[in-house]
């Protein structure tokens, strides 16, 4: 029988419309002990690497967790903050700057509640909140505008995994993705119009988008193709001629073919052919990291450079931008129709006097037991 980790129900309690907004995850310092815990938890789960669980196991901990943990602590330390990981700094306010959107948005009431796929806050302890909060009705808005299995699937397995163990599963809805939702297009169109308003324009914009394996492109994932739109889109909004603009892939690790072109070899490409200017953005990141603070804005600076270029400048990601965050809450009022929370004719008065009448009725039940 599955264990019940909720609260004492009160009859008294009114339910509420819970979101749980949630990102890959950050270790919890720049330590190698702390990122090796990360990457323990990160590397082993099956969506992010397909490779049979008894070899993966020999290849992760005989080796990946024996030498890549050193340097990737390294390389968090060239980024990290007086407050802690840029990620986790960023995906705080940007839960704290949804609440706020969505307590004027709805009529009814709402908890924002933050969960990491891998490290803390846990997903677990997210839903936990809620839970605590009362939310009856939850919605997941994972922070990956284009759909992969490797995350917006992974963070449906770490929800399922926690749901298991309740009793009463509250109302659940899923946002798969937002790619090409207009809010979201619209504000990375912005934030780049003022970047290049303070910084000038450049020969050409790189769309940088991390990368997967092409086995898993080939295997069905969609993530390829809504990377193409967000970027087709981005182009489009910002009337950006054919050449001015392009997609890329970073973050490739091992041997296999990822998803190409590559980030670092199309910028020794362009550099090679002339562009002199580039500057480059990463639209499918919701927040900043060590993906993008140390690959993109330090090591492939580097790359370009080296290879002829002049100027190269990276354009943060929208992390709590207020386009942004209305961007999400839209994401979330619109996935949220039909639940009582967001129906205008939401009666605080009513839905109180329902509840004394609740309570008394149950009292009476239970003095009859």
């Amino acid at each position: 029988m599955a264990r019940d980790p909720s609260p004492t129900y009160d009859h008294a309690t009114p339910d509420r419309l819970g979101v749980l907004l949630a990102n890959l995850g950050t270790p919890d310092a720049p330590t190698p002990s702390a990122v090796r815990r990360y990457l323990k938890e990160f590397l082993w789960d099956p969506r992010v690497i397909e490779v049979p669980r008894p070899i993966w196991w020999l290849i992760l901990n005989g080796v990946i967790l024996n030498v890549r943990p050193r340097r990737s602590a390294h390389a968090y330390q060239q980024v990290w903050t007086a407050e802690g990981s840029p990620l986790l700094v960023h995906s705080r306010r940007q839960a704290q700057a949804l609440q706020g959107a969505l307590d004027k948005r709805l009529p009814g009431p709402v908890t924002v509640a933050l969960g990491m796929r891998y490290g803390q806050p846990s997903i677990a302890s997210a839903l936990a909140q809620l839970r605590a909060a009362n939310a009856r009705r939850v919605l997941v808005l994972p922070l990956y505008p284009q759909y992969s299995a490797t995350t917006t699937a992974s963070v449906f397995d770490a929800v399922a995994a926690e749901l298991r163990t309740c009793r009463w599963l509250p109302e659940l809805r899923f946002v798969n993705h937002y790619h090409d939702a207009p809010g979201y297009v619209a504000a990375l169109a912005e934030s780049v119009r003022r970047f290049q308003a303070e910084h000038g324009r450049p020969d050409r914009l790189l769309l940088s988008f991390h990368g997967v394996p092409k086995r898993y492109l080939l295997a069905g994932d969609p993530y390829h193709c809504e990377c193409q739109k967000t970027g087709r889109l981005l182009a489009e909004a910002l009337g950006l001629a054919p050449k001015a603009w392009g997609v890329s892939f970073q973050s490739r690790v091992g041997r296999e073919e990822w998803l190409r072109p590559y980030t670092d070899e199309t910028l020794k490409q362009w550099a090679k052919e002339g562009v002199r200017r580039v500057q480059v953005i990463c639209p499918g990141f919701a927040a900043d990291c060590l993906e993008t603070l140390e690959e993109i804005a330090l090591q492939n600076r580097d790359t370009f450079l080296a290879a002829g270029g002049t100027e190269y400048a990276y354009i943060p990601c929208l992390n709590d931008d207020p386009a942004h965050v209305d961007a999400l809450a839209d994401l979330a009022v619109q996935h949220c129709q039909g639940w009582p929370e967001t129906s205008p004719g939401y009666d605080t008065i009513a839905l109180a006097d329902d509840l004394r009448l609740r309570q008394i009725r149950a009292t009476a039940l239970s003095s009859q037991r």
